[in-house]
């Protein structure tokens, strides 16, 4: 899997107070859900968050954050944020929270039957 073990282990820790947290293999790297949506991750070193697409355009003027575009189009809603962006723990949770907050405002995921997913709030 091409993520960065330091960073992975940075990102684990700041989440480590939230219950109900899966950690999945997503985008040829990692990637945290929070009630089945994914919110958070790594590529290589780069933090991949999502976010509110209300906010996306604000955001995208914080430094070092970018489209997300490994697939060569940008994912509205999605971006990377550079090692130098993360550099910080104040930084990290920064980042880390507003995944959270957008991902924990949608409705928990379902599974094909209607039912949440075990594990789930």
């Amino acid at each position: 899997m091409a993520y960065d073990e330091k960073q992975a282990a940075r990102l684990r820790r700041a989440l480590a107070d939230r219950p109900g947290i899966e950690e999945k293999a997503m985008f040829g790297g990692l990637a945290f859900m929070a009630r089945g949506h994914m919110c958070c991750g790594l590529v290589q070193a780069r933090l991949m968050v999502r976010v509110d697409p209300n906010d996306y355009a604000r955001l995208l003027e914080e430094p070092h954050a970018r489209p997300m575009d490994f697939t060569g189009r940008p994912m509205r809603g999605f971006l990377y944020v550079d090692p130098a962006g993360i550099d910080t723990a104040v930084a990290l949770r920064t980042w880390v929270g507003r995944a959270l907050a957008f991902a924990e405002s949608l409705p928990p995921r379902t599974n094909r039957k209607g039912k949440k997913r075990p594990g789930r709030r």
